[in-house]
C-alpha cells in the first residue's frame, strides 16, 4: 500500500541542512518528534485496519460464493452447518472474527491429525493390539462425532431436496483433503461428463471443509450438484449389527488389525450409505464411461471362470441398490460378524463375495451381478497395460481393439489405485485416450 508522504516529511527530506543552520535545536525536534509520532500513529492505525479487512473480505467473499450458489440453485458444499465459515455471520455479537479465525486454525489441525497413518506397529498380538489402540483412540478422528456430524442427515435431505437428480451417487473420502489429487478430481469429472444431472454426495470428514470445498469448487462454479458432508457413524450404523460393533471399537475392544482402520470403515459407510437412502456408491478411482441410470441393484464381478460362465470374485468397489435392499443388510451384518482387520480385502471384495456365494443360486433378493467388464475390465494385476503407449503396430491396434471393446461392454474402468498411482499416463495409452474423451 502506498502512504501519501506529508508536506512535513518532504520539507524535511529535501531541506535537512535548514534546521542545523537556525541552531532551534530544541523547539524543531521536539515539533519533530510529534510530528513523526503522529505520523507513525496513522500509518499503524492505516496498516492494522488493511489487515483486517483483508481477513474480512476473504470470509464475507467466501459467504457470498455461497448465497450465490443458493440463488442458482446449485448445492452448497458447507450448508449451513460449516461453522467455521458460517460461525462469524450467526455470532455478531460474540467475537466473530476471532472466533472464525480460531475454527480456521481448529479444522486446519483436524486435517493434519488426519495425516498420521494410524497404524498399529507390526509384530504386536491382538492383546498389544487392542491395547495401543486404546492409548491412540483419541487420534481416530472418523470414530467422533462433531457437529457437522450429528447434522449428516439433515444435511443430505436438504441436498437432495433442493435438487433434482437422475441418480444419486455416494464416495468416500477418509484420507486428508491435502491428498485429494488430480487422479480424484479425474474421476468426479468423468461422472459428470457422462451423467451431468447426478447429484454427488463424498462422506468425508477432511473435505467438509475450507479447503474442502475449494477443491470441489469448479465443478459448483459449473453447475454440477456436488457436496462433501461428514459422515454420522452412529446414525448410519443404527439397527444393524454395525451398531453394536462399533460401540465396542469405540470402548477400545476390538482388535482394530494391521490394515490401515479407515479402509475397512470406509468399506462399512458405502454398505451403510445405501443401506440408508439408496443410490450408486463407486470407489474414487474410477473413470466412467456411460450413465449408470439405467443400473438397478448390480454389483460388479472381479473376475470370472471362462469355462464355466462364473464368477470367481466379486468387488464392492460400485454397487447399485435400492433403499433397504436386504443384501446390503446381509453384507453389513457379515462385517460386524466376522471382521478382521489383519486380512486384506476379508472386511471389502471377499466380504461380498462369501455373502453372494452362501446365499445360492435361489435366493429370492432380485439383484444381478454384472460381468467384468463392466467395471473391471483390466484386473488389477494387468492394469499397468492400460496406461503404456503402443510401442510396436501390433501393440497400437491392441489399444485400439481394446477401446473399441470398452465402447460397446464397460460402463467405467477402476484404474485400481493402490497399484497404478505411481505410474505415467504415456500419451496414446488406452487411459489417455479415456481421460482425453471422458
Amino acid at each position: 500500500m502506498k502512504v501519501k508522504p506529508s508536506p512535513m516529511s518532504i520539507t524535511h527530506n529535501l531541506f535537512p541542512i535548514t534546521s542545523l543552520i537556525t541552531r532551534r535545536t530544541t523547539s524543531n525536534s521536539t515539533r519533530m518528534f510529534k510530528q513523526h509520532a503522529k505520523f507513525f500513529c496513522v500509518f499503524s492505525l492505516i496498516t492494522l485496519s488493511t489487515i483486517f479487512f483483508l481477513i474480512h473480505s476473504d470470509h464475507f467473499s467466501y459467504h457470498d460464493s455461497l448465497k450465490l450458489h443458493a440463488t442458482n440453485k446449485e448445492p452448497l458444499v458447507m450448508l449451513h452447518a460449516q461453522r467455521s465459515t458460517l460461525s462469524t455471520l450467526e455470532n455478531h455479537n460474540h467475537k466473530p472474527l476471532l472466533d472464525s479465525m480460531q475454527e480456521k486454525k481448529d479444522e486446519v489441525a483436524d486435517d493434519y491429525a488426519n495425516q498420521k497413518v494410524l497404524v498399529a506397529p507390526l509384530n504386536l498380538n491382538k492383546e498389544q493390539r487392542i491395547a495401543w489402540f486404546k492409548e491412540n483412540l483419541q487420534e481416530f478422528k472418523i470414530l467422533k462425532s462433531n457437529k457437522l456430524a450429528k447434522q449428516f442427515h439433515a444435511r443430505i435431505q436438504q441436498f437432495l431436496k433442493k435438487n433434482l437428480c437422475d441418480t444419486q451417487f455416494f464416495m468416500t473420502w477418509i484420507s486428508p483433503s491435502t491428498s485429494f489429487g488430480k487422479r480424484e478430481f479425474l474421476s468426479i469429472e468423468s461422472l459428470f461428463k457422462v451423467q451431468p444431472q447426478a447429484c454427488l454426495t463424498i462422506l468425508s470428514r477432511s473435505l467438509d471443509s475450507i479447503h474442502g470445498y475449494k477443491i470441489l469448487k469448479p465443478f459448483i462454479h459449473k453447475g454440477f450438484k456436488v457436496q462433501a458432508i461428514t459422515p454420522n457413524l452412529p446414525f448410519l450404523f443404527k439397527g444393524t449389527l454395525a451398531e453394536s460393533w462399533l460401540h465396542e471399537l469405540r470402548k477400545g475392544k476390538k482388535d482394530p488389525g494391521e490394515i490401515p482402520l479407515f479402509q475397512n470403515i470406509s468399506n462399512l459407510i458405502r454398505l451403510a450409505v445405501l443401506y440408508k437412502y439408496g443410490g450408486v456408491y463407486l470407489d474414487i478411482d474410477f473413470i466412467l464411461l456411460k450413465p449408470l441410470n439405467g443400473l438397478r441393484n448390480c454389483i460388479g464381478a472381479q473376475s470370472m471362470d471362462l469355462g464355466f460362465k462364473h464368477w470367481t470374485r466379486l468387488n464392492n468397489a460400485v454397487l447399485i441398490f435400492d433403499k433397504n435392499h436386504p443384501l446390503l443388510l446381509r453384507f453389513i451384518d457379515e462385517f460386524a460378524l466376522t471382521f478382521d482387520g489383519n486380512k486384506w480385502g476379508h472386511n471389502g471384495p471377499y466380504l461380498v463375495s462369501r455373502v453372494v456365494e452362501k446365499l445360492g443360486k435361489r435366493h429370492g433378493l432380485n439383484f444381478t451381478i454384472l460381468p467384468p467388464m463392466a467395471f473391471y475390465p483390466a484386473d488389477w494385476t494387468k492394469i499397468g497395460g492400460f496406461f503404456r503407449k503402443g510401442n510396436t503396430r501390433v501393440e497400437e491396434k491392441w489399444v485400439e481393439a481394446k477401446l473399441n471393446q470398452l465402447s460397446g461392454e464397460t460402463y467405467g474402468v477402476h484404474l485400481w489405485n493402490k497399484q497404478s498411482s505411481r505410474l505415467v499416463i504415456e500419451e496414446g495409452s488406452v487411459i489417455a485416450r479415456l481421460v482425453s474423451n471422458h
